[in-house]
């Protein structure tokens, strides 16, 4: 089995990565290969235009037979505590439009300009075909932005225009078109580093975030083998 492990920065995925050098075997390539598991660790940098760039080009070249875009989030469910790992079971474009005369947002479902939409996209929402069947974590509902909600007023009009929305990244529904797109078998996994709220990174918590996230990729890995 082929696995492809992106990741947007490589502190996220770190722990995982020292897990792989302690007992695979590495190639020039940088694939880690153990019996019939074959693990490709990849850093995309962080955003939408650099984790499309990365994934899309892995994708054309050579398609493998698992995505797992893991890496950190904000929560907007305030039901959700730092260092919670979640699956994401659907992503959005959230700040892909046009700003409103009156300050709202519309986007481009709204704007009717996303064209034909397959299956898998229902109103602007990028639905993953197996969320409804995932249970060893909890299934959550993402939303991809290039700038992360800091201020009040603008967390206030984000939960307004996506009361659904869970989780806040800033690749998740890049790596959700591009897999969908291409029908290459994915997840999304995401641990909470920091509550979506005013801007404060003392009340971050990344080295909670980073163990949970690759406790929780440690063991998946394991279980492929």
């Amino acid at each position: 089995m082929r696995i492809l492990l992106l990741a947007a920065t490589p502190f996220e995925i770190a722990p995982t990565t020292n897990w792989l050098l302690e007992g695979f075997q590495k190639s020039d390539t940088g694939v880690f290969t153990k019996e019939k598991l074959e693990i490709l660790p990849l850093i995309s940098g962080v955003g939408m235009v650099a984790t499309t760039w990365s994934l899309g080009s892995i994708l054309y070249r050579n398609r493998p037979d698992l995505v797992i875009n893991a890496g950190i989030a904000g929560a907007l469910d305030p039901s959700l505590q730092l260092g919670d790992v979640v699956f994401v079971g659907s992503e959005r474009f959230a700040d892909l439009g046009v700003e409103e005369a009156d300050g709202r947002f519309t986007d481009l479902y709204e704007m009717d300009m996303m064209g034909h939409l397959p299956d898998w996209c229902k109103k602007g929402l990028l639905i993953h075909p197996d969320a409804d069947k995932t249970s060893f974590l909890p299934v959550k509902n993402g939303i991809t932005v290039n700038k992360v909600h800091g201020a009040q007023a603008s967390i206030d009009q984000i939960r307004l225009k996506y009361p659904d929305a869970q989780v806040e990244s800033m690749e998740g529904a890049a790596v959700f078109y591009a897999c969908l797109s291409s029908g290459t078998p994915f997840m999304e996994l995401r641990s909470i580093s920091n509550e979506v709220a005013p801007r404060n990174r003392d009340a971050w918590n990344l080295p909670l975030a980073i163990e949970s996230l690759n406790r929780v990729l440690v063991e998946m890995l394991q279980s492929f083998q």
